[in-house]
């Protein structure tokens, strides 16, 4: 309906990234709407030769004080506030001559940059934007008159709209764009707010916000009646959300779940010591393995639970190799996960189209804090992320006899794997790999249980006499409440235990251990993971 269009006359642009800003100045220029702008931006309209005024011209005053005060001004955001059509309105514009400005492109400082880096404190606040945040919200809630652009990528949309209605912009439009300029502000201000809890320590702040900006609409969620959407994060860690996709179908909302799981646990392992591959299924590692080449830590991997394994996703800690690539893809794979690629592994990868392939550019920190949330009715959780690693802890034997240094080695890489399945969790491992993995079940014992059918299902499959959980070692997430899953574990050949402690009945399970003749170490530190 025409009364919901509305004619750009004036556009005040000032951004901090400046992509695809000359473009669309000249393009507004080319409708006849005046432009005004600031600083650098006016600096880089007026060196493309374009016209445009100093926000200085509508104010009456300089920008002082560092940049701090320049739009914070009447004639701004009466410009962008005063509702066209209120006779009032137009008086008190008339009055103190306030011209209307009917388009704000406006992207805001780089906060989340400055942080990301790793910039001071001192710096970091200098880069919280006032001015660009007060204008954006003025403008969204004018949107009856007024359009306003807080990225980049809208430049496109307001072109063509006002292609198509003779320099003007629909209601429609309008409205669309306050709810992204909203939604912008409320991310940027979640992101200093952040911030300032994280730099003064505080661990539960009065107030706590979460924003992101968005990858990608998904197909659906967990199910297909669910939708569902990727953001990214101000939190600048290696993995999906920083992943480069070469090649595959787009990721689902479990593809994503499951790579996060997957890249996260193969962080564990230091690439400088051995390279390492994990894969994982419905969030839990079916197979994690330690080796000399990502092929030998594959090869072990995928020996665990090889009927799991189908249709997994790979984490690899190394650049993914031709090797690796040949003898991932000669079963189906959902996704692979990696640092960085070869340009024959990805060659060879490309000859499975629906693989697909993420090289995340680095390697997340395990020891790295950070926060996870999820919502619950009416609620988020919060929590910090489970920085703590086994290398950091004092590990305490605590039976008559000591793990063995080959014991010990692989007792550290059961815990580490142990962190990243759910609870309750046991974790059998031998030669640095997984030989047994029970996750998520309600009882310890089950955990135990269902770990060793696992190694003698794998056994069978690869011809093997006996399990591989004979001279095994075993992790458990939290502590053994009765001696019955750790008599499990002993059944299956367990020779070492390592499990948090810290039950009313350690004693008993101590016993239990020193009666069968194994050694058992204690952390200190539990895994949950829900």
């Amino acid at each position: 309906m025409t009364e919901h269009l509305r004619r750009a006359s004036r556009a005040l642009i000032s951004v901090s990234d400046k992509t695809g800003v000359v473009e669309f100045a000249r393009a507004l220029a080319g409708y006849g709407i005046e432009l005004v702008s600031t600083g650098g931006t006016r600096k880089t309209l007026t060196e493309a030769g374009l016209a445009v005024l100093d926000v200085s011209d509508l104010t009456g005053f300089p920008e002082m004080m560092d940049g701090r005060v320049k739009t914070l001004h009447p004639a701004v955001h009466g410009g962008l506030l005063a509702i066209r059509d209120n006779p009032a309105h137009a008086e008190a514009m008339h009055a103190h001559r306030i011209r209307p400005i009917d388009l704000l492109a406006v992207n805001l400082y780089p906060f989340e940059d400055a942080v990301a880096r790793g910039a001071d404190f001192e710096t970091c606040v200098e880069n919280i934007d006032i001015g660009g945040p007060a204008m954006i919200r003025a403008a969204a809630k004018n949107h009856a008159d007024v359009a306003v652009l807080v990225d980049a990528d809208d430049y496109a949309a307001v072109l063509a709209e006002l292609a198509q209605h003779a320099g003007m912009t629909t209601l429609a439009l309008r409205r669309h764009l306050a709810a992204k300029a909203y939604a912008r502000t409320a991310a940027y201000d979640a992101a200093i707010a952040n911030w300032f809890a994280t730099a003064l320590g505080e661990r539960a702040p009065g107030y706590r916000t979460v924003g992101g900006r968005l990858i990608e609409e998904l197909r659906y969620g967990e199910n297909p009646h669910q939708s569902a959407a990727f953001y990214r994060l101000p939190d600048r860690r290696f993995g999906v959300a920083s992943a480069r996709q070469v090649q595959g179908r787009e990721l689902s909302y479990n593809n994503i779940n499951d790579t996060d799981a997957a890249y996260e646990c193969v962080a564990e392992f230091d690439p400088g010591r051995a390279a390492a591959c994990a894969i994982i299924k419905h969030a839990n590692p079916c197979g994690v393995a330690e080796g000399e080449s990502l092929l030998d830590a594959y090869r072990k991997a995928l020996a665990c639970d090889p009927i799991s394994a189908f249709g997994g996703i790979v984490a690899l800690n190394r650049k993914l190799d031709a090797d690796a690539a040949r003898a991932i893809t000669e079963i189906f794979t959902e996704v692979i996960i990696a640092p960085d690629a070869s340009e024959e592994a990805v060659g060879i990868v490309a000859a499975r189209r629906n693989l697909r392939v993420l090289l995340a550019g680095g390697l997340p920190d395990p020891r790295a804090w950070g926060l996870t949330a999820k919502t619950v009715a009416g609620g988020l959780l919060v929590q910090s992320r489970d920085n703590a690693v086994v290398d950091d802890m004092e590990l305490k034997p605590v039976t008559k006899r000591a793990p063995t240094n080959t014991e010990l080695r692989d007792l550290r890489f059961a815990f580490r794997v142990a962190k990243h399945v759910k609870s309750n969790t046991i974790v059998y491992a031998k030669d640095s790999a997984t030989v047994g993995v029970g996750a998520g079940q309600m009882s310890r014992i089950d955990s135990a249980r269902i770990a060793a059918h696992k190694a003698e299902d794998a056994a069978k499959a690869g011809g093997l006499k006996e399990p591989a959980t004979k001279g095994s070692v075993v992790a458990s997430d939290a502590f053994f409440p009765f001696a019955d899953g750790l008599l499990v574990a002993i059944e299956a050949g367990a020779t070492a235990v390592i499990q948090p402690g810290g039950s009313v009945r350690d004693d008993e399970v101590i016993k239990a251990a020193d009666e069968h003749g194994i050694a058992m170490v204690f952390t200190g530190k539990r895994h949950f993971r829900h």
